[in-house]
């Protein structure tokens, strides 16, 4: 049975994270309602700047959950399936979908999981279910399947790097986002990847993950560092995930001529990044970026996982409760030992979550 009300995240500020009670979503005919099982806290989720709004916002877009409610009009799917929604899907005919953009679709942003993946219940549109609402094996359980959203970012990423056979590739920062680049970057080809972390633990966990090198700026010189690891020469394709200019510019002094550095996450809005006109032009560098994941990311990745080649597993560190989001918040902020922090509401119907 359906309530009436439900429980939701809200995020109000640093520190000030509520769960309150709201209705729950009714639906379209074109529509379905989904009970949450797992979702988790994105590092985006901690940029103040990002996360801030007017009257609070509910938290969450990495969602699995169970099909509860299904509009009269949706086919391919029963209740109790157990899905995978990305949190934003595009149009495919848009001027940008046609250019393989879907992520700069004006309506991107608008279509959107109501009220959010950090609720008991959201409500999942026509646009979503038309492209990308999947289905999800046995294989791929319910912590692991909330990583399947940020990877795809990743995976978009990677695509956007131009990476060569051999090439050697740097990512700056080793948080759960760094780690996905690390873990993929071999299946786009990769011959080193050396992870940089200002973080001895966060390093050892890119080493797990499949970096084939790690350098803790604080303690060695980062440029001559990656020199001394690839025959005297800087990095063919730098990733900097952490969400600042001064790591942007610290990661364009990794890339050697003519190489690529991906911007892996946003820095605030109104600061400036600026390259000397020379450089910028006898370098032959290029900057590039990929927002959010689209709809062929998420298959991709999802196949990806079921396949065995891809695996989140040791970069989820915390599992918590509904009732600890405060806490798991207060983790994500810290950025000390923790990496993917899942939080998992219970499920009156099918009973505790199924973990891996």
């Amino acid at each position: 049975m359906i309530p009436k009300t439900m429980h939701v995240g809200v995020y109000y500020g640093p520190g000030d994270i509520r769960i309150e009670t709201v209705p729950v979503p009714e639906i379209g005919d074109d529509e379905m309602l989904v009970k949450t099982l797992a979702t988790s806290l994105c590092a985006s989720e901690a940029m103040d700047w990002y996360s801030q709004k007017d009257g609070g916002k509910i938290l969450g877009h990495e969602p699995v959950g169970r099909v509860a409610k299904l509009g009269r009009n949706v086919t391919g799917l029963e209740i109790g399936d157990r899905v995978f929604v990305n949190h934003h899907v595009g149009r495919m005919n848009s001027h940008w979908g046609v250019r393989g953009r879907f992520t700069k679709d004006p309506v991107f942003k608008q279509n959107r999981l109501d009220p959010g993946a950090m609720a008991e219940y959201f409500r999942v549109g026509a646009a979503h279910l038309r492209a990308d609402v999947h289905k999800l094996p046995d294989s791929i359980s319910d912590d692991v399947a909330t990583t399947i959203e940020p990877w795809s970012c990743v995976l978009g990423g990677l695509k956007q790097c131009l990476i060569q056979p051999g090439d050697t590739v740097a990512v700056v920062g080793a948080g759960f986002m760094g780690l996905g680049f690390a873990h993929l970057a071999c299946l786009f080809g990769a011959g080193l990847v050396i992870a940089l972390d200002l973080s001895d633990w966060r390093l050892g966990k890119a080493a797990q993950l499949g970096a084939t090198h790690t350098v803790n700026p604080q303690t060695t010189e980062a440029p001559a560092a990656i020199r001394d690891l690839n025959r005297g020469l800087l990095a063919d394709v730098v990733v900097v995930t952490a969400p600042s200019i001064a790591a942007w510019n610290s990661g364009l002094e990794l890339v050697e001529p003519g190489g690529n550095l991906h911007l892996g996450a946003p820095a605030p809005p109104g600061t400036q990044f600026s390259l000397d006109g020379a450089d910028a032009y006898f370098g032959e560098i290029t900057i590039n970026s990929k927002y959010s994941a689209d709809h062929r990311d998420t298959y991709q990745l999802i196949r990806l996982i079921e396949a065995g080649r891809v695996d989140p597993g040791p970069a989820i560190t915390h599992r918590l409760p509904f009732d600890q989001l405060s806490e798991g918040f207060q983790l994500l902020s810290d950025a000390g030992e923790s990496l993917k922090i899942v939080i998992m509401p219970p499920d009156p119907v099918k009973g505790p979550a199924h973990v891996g």
